[in-house]
């Protein structure tokens, strides 16, 4: 039985973490044969602990803390988040992927994991034949523990047959976010406004191993006005505005070569999140609206460079799990074939990585950055992070090379840290003119606090700035995320800006937020 679960496991890691979905296990943990005297205590205990333990649905993979892209199953488990939704943690938001389990308690996760497909397909969502057939085989191989738990291995073979004649040919599911934000900025001539930002993204598999992300984005949430121009240093994560109109917001293909390297494959707005770690647990929603209120309190600004609107390439090799090796190239105009742009003669940003982690609770990790600018766009930061000196330092073209280090540390289920620090050095084309661009920060997450799945959290840092021409622009930001149930949070919070845009005498800003965020 051994070598069958461990064939299940390296043939399709997916589907036997489904089985298991709601009692996370190691996948060479031997399951332990357990006395029938024993079975009563063992199904109440497990049914006991799962009603006190689940958190929210998981809907991203990044929210289990104890999971990270350097892990051997961490591909396995986005797949399950994509396909499935069936991936459930500990009000602590850990997956606990070392525990042991019984043959009942895997029995019991079989069982779950059939009614969570009869919902997929209730609900027009696909399930691949080969992942049927495995459920078919574990269902014989437990029929003895499903027979002693429920008496309900009977109708496991006309379940397993309703759900062959009823699937769908589509492999493609819906996941959304929409968020409701009142905000105001009360030291410039800005009013209270009203904002929203909707995405919608069709995740579809055509192996099981493998997502293609089509979004769709529409909102009318602008940034507030400085002293002379947009406050850009207090741009929040969900700042999108095309007047509500619907529009391509991300267009992405991930898949695996081999068991230690996947690839990331953006053909419109890639980010360097969607693939590399940032080292920055809680806070980084990844552009979402369940972290940190602010663009700049996600991740180190280094991550925000040379975001272009084309298309890319990106790969992550893991050689042992404590190792994530991680390069990517974007090219800033990949879809203009005139002279001087297209994918490698125009704009571009090239990134490499290397993210450690010797222990579950530390990663650090050091970034390098090389971008080109053209004269027509010389904008270095993107989503709306630095001051317009650090964002545009020089003119004409630019050449810069940045240097970064990234570092987290779980200090307690409820405490986390992370820090990071940049260096940028840029320079003209031709005649050497050069600039120097500094950001550092640090952040406080405060997991569960109150209520399971909310979110407490402390930013402090200076945004990008220019060494040479800027006062140091501090940013301060604290937030509150309360969790309501599995799909609706809010979170109201404040940011502080002292010398905005790079000025000392300029007046500090003060923004505040109340964000609603609805997930599906």
């Amino acid at each position: 039985m051994y070598r069958l679960l461990r064939g299940f496991l390296l043939v399709s890691p997916a589907l036997v973490g489904l089985a298991i979905a709601a009692i996370p296990s190691n996948a060479e943990t031997l399951i332990a044969q357990t006395d029938n005297s024993q079975l009563l205590n063992q199904v109440e205990n497990y049914s006991q602990e799962g009603k006190k333990n689940q958190i929210n649905q998981v809907t991203n993979v990044n929210q289990l803390r104890d999971v990270s892209p350097t892990d051997w199953a961490y591909e396995a488990l986005r797949s399950l988040v994509d396909r499935y939704g069936c991936i459930v943690g500990y009000p602590n938001q850990t997956y606990r992927g070392s525990q042991a389990l019984s043959r009942y308690e895997f029995a019991a996760g079989l069982n779950s994991c059939l009614n969570q497909i009869e919902r997929l397909i209730a609900s027009s969502e696909s399930v691949l034949r080969e992942d049927l057939d495995t459920i078919n085989r574990l269902t014989q191989e437990f029929e003895a523990e499903l027979a002693t738990l429920g008496g309900r291995v009977d109708d496991l073979e006309s379940r397993t047959a309703f759900l062959e004649d009823h699937q769908f040919s589509t492999t493609t599911k819906l996941q959304g976010e929409a968020v409701f934000s009142l905000a105001q900025e009360f030291n410039y001539d800005n009013q209270a406004v009203f904002q929203n930002r909707v995405r919608l993204a069709f995740v579809s598999s055509f192996t099981g191993k493998d997502s293609l992300y089509t979004r769709l984005d529409a909102g009318n949430s602008s940034t507030f006005n400085g002293e002379t121009e947009p406050l850009d240093q207090g741009t929040l994560t969900y700042n999108f505005d095309n007047d509500n109109n619907v529009e391509i917001g991300w267009l992405a293909y991930y898949f695996p070569i081999g068991d230690k390297i996947q690839v990331y494959l953006p053909a419109a707005y890639p980010l360097w999140q969607d693939f590399v770690p940032t080292v920055s647990p809680y806070l980084d929603s990844f552009t979402g609206a369940t972290g940190s209120l602010s663009s700049f309190g996600e991740s180190s600004p280094i991550y925000k460079i040379g975001l272009g609107a084309g298309g890319g390439i990106g790969f992550n090799f893991t050689p042992f799990e404590q190792l994530t090796v991680s390069a990517g190239y974007f090219g800033g105009n990949a879809p203009d074939p005139s002279e001087g742009n297209g994918l490698f003669n125009g704009e571009y940003s090239a990134l490499g990585q290397v993210t450690f982690s010797p222990f579950e609770k530390l990663q650090l990790a050091a970034t390098y950055v090389r971008g080109y600018f053209t004269p027509e766009d010389n904008t270095i930061f993107d989503l709306g992070v630095g001051t317009p000196n650090a964002k545009n330092p020089l003119a004409g073209a630019l050449n810069t090379n940045s240097f970064g280090l990234e570092g987290s540390f779980q200090l307690s289920d409820k405490i986390a840290f992370n820090a990071f620090g940049m260096y940028t050095d840029a320079s003209q084309t031709g005649d050497g003119d050069e600039a120097e661009i500094w950001s550092y920060g640090a952040g406080l997450a405060f997991p569960d606090l109150i209520k399971e799945g909310s979110l407490g959290g402390v930013i402090v840092g200076a945004e990008p700035y220019n060494g040479e021409t800027d006062d140091i622009p501090l940013h301060v930001e604290g937030f509150y995320k309360y969790q309501l149930n599995d799909n609706i949070s809010v979170t109201p919070g404040v940011i502080w800006l002292n010398a905005p845009g790079g000025d000392k005498d300029a007046d500090d800003a003060i923004i505040g937020v109340l964000r609603t965020t609805f997930t599906f």
